[in-house]
Order: C-alpha cells, then structure tokens, then sequence
C-alpha cells in the first residue's frame, strides 16, 4: 500500500519543482526563432506590436546580392526591436519590381498576388494576437504601393492597425552624409546601399565589380517633361544600376543606420509608454524621455556626435507615430 503513495509523492515533487521553475526565458524578436508557446509569451511581451521589413529579389548591380534590400531592412529592423521589444515578421519578399522583369534573379509576383499577401499577413498577425502592425520598406519600387496599401485599410473596420514607417531625410542628415559621400550619383546600389550592405554582411559585397556596367543616367525621358510612365525608371538607368560604387564607407552606413534605427526605436519605445494608458497630457513629457541609443551604436563607434544627431531626429520627427501606434 505505501509504494502507489511513495511513487505519487515523487511525481508531484517533480511536478512542483518543475512548476516553480521560474527562471525567465529570454525571447529572440525574430518570430521564426519562437516555439509555439514562446510567442504567445512574446505577443504579450511586445504589446500585440509587430514590425514586418519588407524588401525585395532584384538585380543590384553586378556587386551587391539580390537580397540587399530584405537584409538591409530586416537588420536594421531586428536591432530596433532589440532596444524596445517587438516582435520581426520573416524575410518579406514580396512587393512591386515590374521595372526589372528584365534582369536575371528578379522575382516579381502580380499585383493581385502581392497585394494579397500582404492583406492576408496582417489578418493571420492579428488572429494570432497581433494588433499593431509596423511596416518597415527598404525596397524603392513600394514607395506608392505601401502608402496606398496603408490608405486602404479605411475600407473596412479591422481590430488591427498598419502603420508605414517613413524614413525622412532633413536638412541636417542631408548635409552630413554627403560630407561623407565620394560620389555625385548614388541610387540603387551606389554608394549608401553597397556601405550599409559591407558593414552588415561583407562577404556578400564585390565592389570588383561595380565598375562593369554603367550606373549613369541616361536622362531618356527628359523630352517628356510634367509625364508619368511605368518606364521611367528603365528609361534612366536601364542596367537597373544608379551610381558608381568602386569603394564603400562604414561612416556612410553607421550615419544612416543610427539615424533610422533610433527613430524606429523610438515607435516602438512611444507604442510601449501609450499602451500603459498613460494620461494623454503627459505626451509632451513622453517625447522627451531621453533614449539610450548605446546598444544602436557599436563601443568601437565613438562619434558621439551621431548619437546626439539620431536622438535629435528621433525627438523632433516622431510625433506623428503616436496617434497611429498606440
């Protein structure tokens, strides 16, 4: 009679003991990295916010990977949603690249298709908890889709949220970065995409190669001024190619990566302060909390003078997020 008694003692223990373990889990922003119950854990940790990066797989001149523009948003993504919890969608390829159906290794899907996708991503999101929706674009050939994709979602009542963030270059940003540019042209693959590029995944840069086509602008369509047209772009710079890209500048990438990555920090940081119910007065203390962007910047970094250029864009420029992240 005592061994059933013994042998129920003993499962309980391990039972209790394993239930008492309370030792926090740390939980990775990327949802690809999560067990199923980890992301419920997560969704809650991120107040229901989740960022998607979107680029896209097309021709980046002859030295960069097809993939420069999803590798570019997605780290830069990742490391804001370090700083203030939130969840990152996987790699999002798909958006609009009808200009460059031409060019080996671009992948463009229907505009029937792509809009779906995205339409059905942000549904299955908020089915599974997810409320606020944050896209980040680094990808120029969505610049009309997504606003327009955001304006739509007034068609219909949702229980979710989409909001584009919108990278804006101010005077000061301006003048800095082209202190730090060799080049007068720097489009699609020049200079700023192939410094952000080497400084994040440097095995994957060729600059060997950048001068084996041309990236200038063939000014095509300047008989037709005051006129739109889908050809534009190949009508410009026909090799898909904008700039001249012979050598890369780590300088380049921190200035833009600290600059977009504290402001998107900063959403998210605001998303998390509005989701408390704090009282709406205190908003103008909220945009003045000041951010620590340390883990934005690497130790090694030691311009100082960046860090307080990012916070200045952060404060000045984040204001019309919070109405749309709380």
């Amino acid at each position: 009679m005592k061994r059933p008694v013994i042998t129920f003692t003993l499962i309980f223990l391990v039972i209790n003991s394993y239930s008492q373990d309370k030792t926090p889990v740390k939980l990775p922003v990327e949802i690809e990295e999560l067990t199923s119950p980890d992301f419920a854990l997560a969704v809650k940790k991120s107040k229901r916010t989740c960022i998607i990066p979107l680029g896209i797989l097309e021709k980046h001149g002859h030295h960069l990977p097809l993939a420069t523009d999803l590798i570019t948003a997605r780290e830069i993504a990742i490391k804001a949603a370090q700083q203030e919890y939130t969840l990152v969608f996987p790699s999002y390829y798909f958006g609009q690249i009808f200009e460059a159906k031409h060019q080996p290794g671009t992948f463009a899907y229907s505009h029937e298709l792509i809009w779906k996708l995205l339409e059905e991503t942000c549904e299955e999101l908020s089915r599974n908890g997810i409320k606020k929706i944050v896209l980040v674009n680094g990808h120029g050939g969505n610049d009309h889709f997504l606003p327009y994709f955001c304006q739509a979602q007034l068609a219909k009542k949702r229980d979710f949220a989409v909001v584009l963030f919108r990278f804006e270059e101010n005077e000061e940003y301006t003048q800095r970065m082209d202190e730090l540019k060799q080049t007068e042209v720097d489009g699609h693959a020049g200079e700023l995409e192939s410094s952000v590029m080497y400084s994040i995944q440097p095995d994957l840069v060729h600059t060997e190669r950048a001068g084996d086509e041309s990236g200038s602008d063939m000014a095509r369509l300047d008989s037709l001024p005051n006129a739109y047209t889908g050809i534009w772009w190949y009508a410009k710079f026909p090799n898909h190619y904008a700039g001249d890209c012979s050598d890369v500048h780590p300088k380049v990438y921190w200035l833009f990566r600290c600059s977009f990555g504290a402001i998107l920090s900063q959403c998210m940081h605001h998303r998390i302060r509005l989701s408390r119910n704090e009282n709406m007065h205190r908003r103008k203390d909220i945009t003045h909390t000041i951010y620590n962007t340390n883990d934005i910047f690497p130790p090694s970094f030691e311009d100082n003078d960046y860090r307080l250029f990012a916070w200045r864009r952060s404060k000045a420029e984040f204001l019309f997020f919070l109405n749309s992240c709380q």
